[in-house]
């Protein structure tokens, strides 16, 4: 039952929080910062947890006051009444977005009749907000792109990759339905270009090289100054933004992670010898050396996630809008699972947490700015024994896998297993993934939601009466 305070300040205390509310959510800027750790399932979180700080301590993700598991859906694109069970970083980044449920490789379009779907990131710049992205990859890369741009394919990045262009080896692309010439909207390179976001950071300046389509010389890039664009290549350059729309390129492709496994070692795969090869019951097998985390040396100079965060966010914050909407990825979380290596996926959340340090000291100033921290999909890295428990039954047990055995500051050694295939590169899976939220997250999320009800709730906060 309600119980409602007799002393009359109590109710002029009361109704004045409720003004004071209605007013913030009313007439004050509001701001909604969403950060997504690509591939950042809860074995990503806790790794980092221990490398980074030590198991019997917290990260920063942990002190948010609000958690939450999300479902990661997505569906058939031959038959959008079937599920499918694991995500792809489009279509899910595709439903945070836009809150529909679509098929994986999509981009801000609809599984099966492949229409455009409208965006947060446009609602809102329609509304008189600003909205900005920030990356670690490229900007054209499937979860950045699904914010702003719409295409069947995630592979067409670029003009040159429009139409009977092979993508990771062999895979056909074609998207000749999204041509301008056929009534698209062109590539998402030429999206980007074309449209009229406050700020784009990331990778993929290669993107922006290929002659524009319709174009005889013009290149993405020239077609993005010609529609007013300032241009930043460097970190330096971010110190100095003075144009109304910014398209930072600070790679040619995703950027360099800040770490990598001692000497360039990724995860390997245990060495059985020829009677374990020949008997399970006999033999023995020579696990992979341990190795540390070390300096990446491809990173040199590049801006780091938080660099890149607090100039978008100073370029938001000066512009005369309704507050903005601004979306920060971390995106090598998954694609160094990918590739097996560890010391990359948890280099890149380090990189995510200070990020957030520098979204929560932003929202310490403008108080009505709601942050999110989530990811899109589940990742292949596992935390397990780095040696088996039961080689005590007398046998060689191992991982059929590949494993990584890290040492940790702290004095231990932490196994990390690949085993999702026997292929190159990993693959994504099916699980649950985490939400936090500070404070003002608490009108939106209760203990469990989906993508698509992440996206309701920005849209919620920004556009209450829409």
């Amino acid at each position: 039952m309600l119980k409602f305070p007799r002393k009359p300040f109590a109710l002029a205390a009361i109704a004045a929080g409720l003004l004071s509310s209605s007013i913030a959510m009313g007439t004050e800027k509001r701001n909604v910062i969403l950060i997504i750790g690509d591939g950042m399932d809860s074995h990503q979180i806790t790794a980092a947890r221990n490398y980074l700080v030590g198991a019997q301590q917290t990260l920063l993700l942990d002190s948010l006051p609000v958690t939450a598991t999300v479902q990661v859906q997505a569906v058939d694109d031959r038959d959008p009444s079937k599920s499918v069970y694991v995500a792809d970083s489009a279509n899910s980044a595709t439903t945070l977005a836009t809150g529909v449920i679509t098929s994986p490789g999509r981009i801000g379009t609809s599984a099966g009749d492949d229409k455009d779907l409208s965006t947060i990131a446009e609602q809102v710049k329609g509304a008189g907000f600003g909205a900005g992205i920030v990356s670690t990859a490229s900007v054209t890369d499937a979860t950045p792109a699904s914010f702003i741009s719409h295409i069947s394919l995630r592979f067409c990045e670029n003009p040159d990759m429009m139409k009977e262009a092979e993508a990771l080896g062999g895979i056909i692309v074609d998207c000749s339905d999204d041509l301008k010439a056929n009534g698209g909207l062109g590539s998402i390179a030429e999206q980007i270009a074309d449209n009229n976001w406050d700020i784009v950071l990331g990778g993929g300046a290669k993107h922006f090289e290929s002659v524009a389509e319709g174009q005889q010389k013009q290149t993405v890039l020239e077609q993005a100054q010609v529609n007013a664009y300032q241009i930043v290549t460097s970190a330096e350059g971010l110190q100095t933004i003075t144009g109304d729309k910014v398209l930072g390129l600070f790679g040619p492709s995703t950027l360099p992670v800040r770490w990598q496994g001692t000497d360039g070692r990724t995860a390997e795969e245990p060495s059985p010898s020829i009677l374990r090869q020949i008997d399970w019951r006999l033999g023995s097998v020579t696990l992979p050396d341990t190795m540390k985390c070390e300096d990446n040396p491809q990173y040199g100079a590049t801006p780091s996630l938080k660099v890149m965060t607090e100039a978008a966010l100073s370029h938001l914050s000066q512009k005369q809008n309704r507050g903005f909407f601004l979306m920060i990825e971390s995106a090598s979380i998954d694609k160094e699972s990918h590739l097996r290596n560890p010391c990359g996926s948890i280099g890149e959340l380090q990189q995510l947490e200070e990020s957030l340090q520098s979204a929560l000291s932003f929202a310490n100033d403008n108080p009505n700015t709601l942050i999110i921290v989530t990811a899109d999909h589940g990742q292949a890295a596992q935390i397990i024994p780095e040696s088996s428990p039961y080689n005590a039954f007398g046998v060689a047990v191992y991982t059929p896998g590949h494993i990584a055995r890290i040492e940790t500051p702290e004095g231990s050694i932490m196994g990390i297993n690949y085993a999702t295939n026997d292929f190159l590169m990993e693959e994504h899976t099916g699980t649950d993934v985490s939400l936090f939220a500070n404070a003002l997250g608490r009108s939106f999320f209760g203990a469990h939601t989906s993508q698509a009800g992440i996206y309701q709730a920005i849209k919620g906060f920004l556009l209450p009466s829409q």
